[in-house]
This record gives structure tokens, sequence and C-alpha cells, in this order.
């Protein structure tokens, strides 16, 4: 029952899991009971993954990598985002969140054309999270990357919104994988700097962004960048720094940009499974009322993470059986 408990735990609410046990099992365990037990193994769990974590950062990627390791046939990405959990004492905190996929290639219906094509799809994803500062997410990352064998994958890639951190871990522990920018996210900043130059919501803003959207997908991201600051040298200041704003976004992620060349190569070119990921510890940190601490969150995200990513019984296994001080 232990087991259940806590597994109950990291998919629902501890009054829910009071309720689901006595309904289902028939196990007479307040909410509270389950919350001290979640506590209990989830700082198990936790200090399993943070012993994983060292040994995986303790030699330097330069000289750790095995390189003589047979490679297989595998590709393989990861993506990094972050969502918001509210801590007691210190309001709304970023999650920053990870994930760790395989690619396949499969028939796909384009939602432009109507025509299958070939489109490289995440698959078997696996997550690690953490509630604090972007160098230990890289790291849980890389962590689990390694445990995946990244190592031996035939050819890598990461996947982002564009923040300056996802791309500062990536060059850390990924710096010889493909980047590239979340496609919606790059399509909200076009989106943003047509409102910005027609007004929003109007049809020329339309008829420029769908214009613009072909220029984007085809990989001319420095073009769009240059439009947006030749436009800005006569608009009023405020409007002006907003289209500087955009343009610096399209200039730096423009390697980043060449959306048609990686769909054709059989990459995602969305990052929707780290997004998907964000929104599954959303669902269960981030529920209505919801206020944790610090602690108590951080002991529940491995939980979390470990049924996210169907590990929980094998990381179940090695905790139970291992010597309790």
């Amino acid at each position: 029952m232990l087991k259940n408990v806590v597994w109950l735990s990291g998919i629902m609410a501890f009054a829910h899991v009071e309720e689901v046990l006595e309904r289902i099992g028939q196990v007479d365990l307040s909410d509270s009971s389950a919350w001290r037990r979640a506590q209990t193994w989830g700082e198990q769990i936790r200090a399993l993954e943070e012993g994983e974590r060292m040994a995986a950062n303790a030699v330097p990627r330069e000289v750790g990598r095995p390189y003589w390791r047979e490679k297989t046939t595998r590709r393989m990405g990861a993506a990094m985002d972050g969502s918001k959990i509210h801590i007691r004492g210190e309001g709304w905190k970023e999650l920053k969140v990870g994930c760790v996929f395989e690619v396949e290639v499969w028939p796909t219906l384009d939602e432009q054309t109507g025509d299958l094509v070939e489109l490289g799809h995440a698959v078997h994803n696996s997550y690690v999270a953490h509630l604090g500062g972007p160098e230990v997410l890289g790291e849980l990352v890389w962590m689990e990357a390694q445990r995946r064998d990244w190592e031996r994958a035939a050819d890598t890639e990461v996947l982002g919104d564009g923040a300056p951190w996802v791309w500062n871990q990536a060059m850390t522990f990924f710096y010889d994988s493909h980047q590239v920018v979340d496609w919606y996210h790059g399509t909200e900043h076009l989106a943003h700097a047509a409102g910005l130059l027609e007004g929003e919501g109007t049809p020329a803003a339309k008829r420029w962004f769908k214009a613009q959207e072909t220029v984007l997908f085809q990989g001319h991201a420095l073009r769009i960048a240059q439009q947006l600051e030749e436009a800005a040298l006569d608009r009023p200041p405020d409007v002006a720094e907003e289209l500087c704003q955009e343009a610096g976004y399209f200039r730096n992620n423009e390697r980043r940009m060449n959306y048609l060349e990686v769909r054709e190569e059989g990459w995602p070119i969305g990052s929707g499974m780290v997004e998907s990921g964000g929104k599954q510890f959303k669902a269960r940190f981030a529920g209505p009322g919801m206020r944790w601490s610090r602690a108590g969150a951080e002991r529940l995200i491995p939980v979390r993470a470990a049924i996210m990513s169907r590990r929980f019984d094998e990381l179940w296994t090695r905790v139970y059986n291992s010597p309790q001080n």
C-alpha cells in the first residue's frame, strides 16, 4: 500500500488520494498521512536523483565522453522550458522542466497542404525538473541524457523557446547538437511584430504575418530582423523599442530557425514534448488553491517526474530496498 500512496500522491491532491484509497481500496488513510508518506519517500527519491546528478556531472564533458563507444542508429533530442508553481512566502516561482526523447519519422498530415509528409516526432519522452536556476536543470537533463545512452545516438537535437538560459545550457552540455527554436514561439514573436507594424488584429497585420511566416519557415530570420530594424527608424520611441527587441530575437536566433531544412531532415521543429511536460507538472502543483512549501515541492517533484517518465516502479524498488538511515 505504501508504494501506491506515494504513486497516487504524485498524480493528485492529497485529499483525492484519501478519497481514492477509501473508495477503491477500502483503506482508511487521511490526507495528512498521505502527505507525510509522500514527503518521506519523495525525499528518498530526490536524494537518489541528486546522487545521480552529481555522478553524471563529475567528469568534464570534453574529457568524459566515451567517443570510442559504438554508435547506434537512434536519433535523440532534448528540450527545456519553464512553468510556474506557487511557493508560500515567495509567490509564483519558475519550475524549469527538461525532456529527453528519441526521434522517429512517420507519415503525417500536413496542416497547410493536406498532404502526407514524412515528419520527425518525439517519442519515449522522459522528464526532469528543478525549482531554481538553470544550471542545475542543465545538469539534470545531462544526467537523464546519459542514462538514456545519449552519447551513442547517431545525431542529436536541442529544442527551446529562444530564452538565453536554454541555449547557455545547450552550449554547456549539448554543444555538438542541432539547436532549434520552437516554431510556435517563433511565430508568436512574428505575430507580435505584425501587430506593432500594422496594428494588432488588422487585415494588414494578418497579411504581413502570413507573408513573413513563409519567409521564416524557409530559414530567412535575418531578413525579418533587418526589416523590423528598418521599420523602427520612423516609429514612435516605444514602438521602435519593441520592434528592435523583436528584431534582436530573430537576429540572435537566426541559426536556430532553419525550419524547412530541419523538418526535411526529419527533426521535430516544435517543443510540444517539453511544454506538455510543463503542463503535467502544473496539473499536480498548480491546481486551484495549491500553495507549497519549497521543501514540500522539492520532495514531490522527483516523484512526479518519475511517474511521467514511466520510471516510478524502478526507482521505488531502488529506494525501498536500499539501507535506510
